[in-house]
């Protein structure tokens, strides 16, 4: 699957192959800054007073306002691996889409083509 341009949609499996690899590279290499940051990253998404899945849903908004199609992909896999569902995912992509404009769409169709793989998965795992 690809997007016309030069945008060519990852799958499920190389995302999630490609990150793994990645972040243990980066973190076997980096600073403790580094280390630092992905720590706070993990844990700002942790339960607290707002539960994890509305935690997710904010990141996934946020990231496509920014138009990272990696963080896009993340954001999915956490909110359906929460219990998100394709409703709530929609009111997300909706709110996403009111705040950024008409350049999020893009981003848009990948989200929901990488969440369809999402859910694919997830069935394959059930």
């Amino acid at each position: 699957m690809s997007e016309s341009g030069s945008h060519k949609a990852r799958s499920y499996k190389d995302f999630q192959e490609f990150r793994a690899e990645l972040n243990d590279r980066i973190l076997a290499r980096g600073t403790t800054i580094t280390k630092r940051f992905f720590t706070l990253d993990t844990k700002t998404y942790e339960p607290g007073v707002l539960d994890a899945k509305t935690k997710e849903l904010l990141g996934l908004s946020a990231s496509m306002v920014l138009r990272c199609d990696d963080c896009i992909a993340y954001h999915i896999d956490q909110c359906v691996q929460a219990g998100a569902s394709d409703e709530e995912l929609f009111e997300t992509f909706d709110i996403a889409l009111v705040v950024g404009g008409s350049i999020v769409i893009p981003h848009l169709r990948r989200a929901v083509a990488f969440l369809d793989e999402c859910r694919a998965q997830q069935d394959g795992a059930s």
